[in-house]
């Protein structure tokens, strides 16, 4: 068999999966809870109904541990904190660590402040099952976690609050290292790295996929990343984390181009960007462009 017809047979058997992940997400309404920023939580538990999924949002240890037993997954997001999140956060991903369970880490403005370092270092030996996040955050928790080689060890980008300072290509090193220290640690087995940009990135540390499309006005609304980590936690409630990030990533895609062609502006945008989350169909995801790169 040549190289050219095993790579289509590998992009092939990805797409059925991806098409199946749309369809379990519509057919099953997995719930995935979310510990989110408090910005962004109405669009977040939306955009999970949009999607097919069900949502539940909590801050306490103890209630989310619970809800972690009845949930497919979970979604963290560091956007807003509290000084008791300090405690909290940590305990938490202790507990799903422990107890087996698989979530996303949306590692909002890594590298601001000290709380919010001190929680994403906590994360680092019971790390979750995808990262989702921009360039500029996954190489501040690369280096973060000292994941980089000893000539390599101070990221390459600076803090911007909640924007990326660094492009997509920037992270390709990081999120490769990323990626492999989730799966040492996953409980399935696996796990990812979506990077978000003009062109997304994900990858589970073999494999990496450039995932081209989406809107510009995705960027003038907020929540539209932390509202993609909590979809990423609703796919990776029925597939595997590769297939779930880059199902989540391509869901956003098509959803916002629809959005953006129908909408006025960023309020119309955001409405129509539910609507185009709910009537995207599973064949439009699965046959979105996708480059499997080096």
């Amino acid at each position: 068999m040549s190289d050219d017809s095993s790579a289509n047979d590998a992009l092939g058997a990805l797409r059925a999966a991806i098409k199946q992940a749309v369809t379990d997400v519509r057919e099953q309404t997995p719930l995935a809870q979310s510990f989110t920023n408090f910005v962004t939580i109405n669009l977040v538990a939306n955009a999970q109904l949009a999607a097919g999924g069900t949502a539940a949002m909590s801050y306490l240890p103890d209630d989310v541990i619970a809800t972690a037993e009845i949930a497919g997954s979970n979604y963290i997001n560091v956007g807003t904190l509290l000084p008791f999140f300090k405690d909290a956060l940590p305990e938490i991903a202790r507990k799903l660590h422990e107890n087996g369970k698989t979530w996303v880490l949306d590692p909002v403005a890594a590298g601001i402040g000290e709380t919010r370092t001190a929680i994403l270092e906590s994360f680092r030996d019971v790390p979750p099952t995808i990262v989702r996040g921009n360039a500029s955050e996954i190489i501040a928790l690369d280096a973060m976690w000292g994941l980089a080689d000893a000539d390599s060890t101070e990221p390459a980008t600076r803090p911007a609050g909640v924007e990326a300072v660094d492009e997509v290509d920037a992270a390709v090193d990081a999120a490769k290292r990323l990626a492999r220290h989730l799966a040492k640690r996953s409980p399935v087995g696996a796990g990812a790295v979506a990077v978000s940009g003009a062109v997304d990135l994900v990858t589970d540390g073999d494999r990496t996929f450039r995932l081209p499309g989406g809107s510009a006005m995705m960027t003038k609304i907020t929540g539209a990343g932390c509202s993609l980590g909590g979809v990423t936690a609703t796919y990776l409630a029925v597939a595997e984390p590769l297939i779930a990030a880059i199902a989540a990533s391509l869901l956003y895609n098509r959803a916002s181009e629809i959005a953006e062609s129908t909408s006025q502006g960023p309020g119309s945008f955001q409405v129509a960007l539910l609507d185009a989350l709910w009537n995207v169909t599973a064949d439009q995801v699965a046959s979105s462009e996708i480059m499997e790169t080096a």
